[in-house]
């Protein structure tokens, strides 16, 4: 390994974390893969690959795989959660007793809790109660390019100047540039609310509307998302970045995205769980929209998008009239 390289502990095996895993391997450092599923740890280290989120794709020499999460968390001083967001607190649980004065944390989680609408940050600081430094990573990477070692970019958001640097440095490679914020919640908004926005461009490109209606949507759902972002607490030019714009054109715009997929099932006719089943994994824009719609509301924030999707997707209102409802809103000045 690299003289300036460090122990990692990545904690969620699925095809984001084990991307961002093996993107830490590539870099020069030693990574442990965890994951709390002895039987996938054991297909993972027997192929050395990631046959069931990433096939294919070979593991570097550096990354190792582990049931053992005592044992991953002893080794590693950076730790960086990679699990679904209504997984993120459990996770926290269990790690807490494991952790030092010594250890660092990350997370590239994307979304809120439900039920308490809190941001992921807000987790961490309200379960652990620790002084440790902290960081968010978020930005447009699809996990299978980022495993292939196709160029992309990143941003770490910290309060914890040195550790974003640090961990950005780690993070970054020939193929992946990393950039740093100090706006934790702004990526993390942009991170969570352009799901909301991806379900809603799969439904128009669904039934079959063009790439105007797209690029309209894109930009209307950027306005939303930043009014959200900047009326809890924050920056207007997170929004303009990686985490924000960039996150949302990608998942707006590539089929890769779960979220996509799901509402082009639903523009092309098929009923919410038709549109489950047809994408077999956790779409997080369908629990995001309704916390999302929520704190809109909490916040006198104007979300007409997001409102219809949430109608959509939890009061059974149908796509063709969310359509017109959004096309009868009469002129108003563009920044509003």
């Amino acid at each position: 390994m690299e003289a300036n390289s460090h122990i990692f502990s990545v904690l969620g095996a699925g095809s984001w974390g084990t991307a961002l895993a093996m993107q830490l391997a590539r870099a020069g450092h030693e990574t442990h893969l965890w994951s709390h599923r002895p039987e996938h740890v054991e297909a993972m280290q027997k192929s050395r690959s990631n046959e069931r989120f990433l096939p294919g794709i070979a593991f570097h020499d550096n990354l190792v795989c582990s049931s053992d999460l005592n044992d991953c968390l002893a080794k590693a001083k950076t730790i960086l959660i990679v699990v679904p967001s209504h997984a993120f607190r459990e996770t926290l649980h269990k790690i807490k007793p494991l952790l030092t004065d010594q250890h660092r944390l990350s997370w590239g989680t994307k979304g809120l809790e439900k039920g308490s609408r809190k941001l992921l940050h807000q987790i961490v600081l309200e379960e652990l109660q620790t002084a440790i430094p902290i960081a968010a990573v978020s930005g447009p990477t699809f996990a299978g390019e980022v495993a292939r070692d196709m160029p992309g970019a990143i941003t770490v958001a910290s309060k914890d100047a040195e550790f974003a640097k640090e961990l950005a440095i780690a993070l970054h490679s020939k193929n992946f540039l990393t950039y740093t914020s100090d706006d934790v919640i702004g990526v993390e908004i942009g991170g969570a609310a352009k799901n909301v926005m991806a379900i809603a461009a799969g439904i128009a490109d669904g039934m079959g509307f063009g790439t105007n209606t797209r690029a309209a949507l894109i930009t209307r759902g950027l306005n939303e998302i930043m009014h959200l972002g900047v009326a809890l607490g924050g920056q207007r030019e997170t929004f303009m970045g990686l985490s924000g714009l960039g996150d949302l054109v990608l998942t707006c715009s590539d089929d890769q995205s779960r979220n996509r997929r799901f509402g082009l099932a639903l523009g092309k006719g098929l009923d919410l769980e038709q549109a489950k089943q047809n994408i077999g994994q956790v779409i997080e824009g369908i629990g995001t929209s309704e916390t999302i719609y929520s704190l809109a509301q909490d916040n006198n924030v104007d979300m007409p998008i997001t409102e219809q999707v949430y109608k959509v997707l939890h009061e059974g209102l149908a796509p063709k009239e969310a359509v017109k409802i959004l096309m009868d809103r009469a002129p108003k000045p563009e920044t509003a």
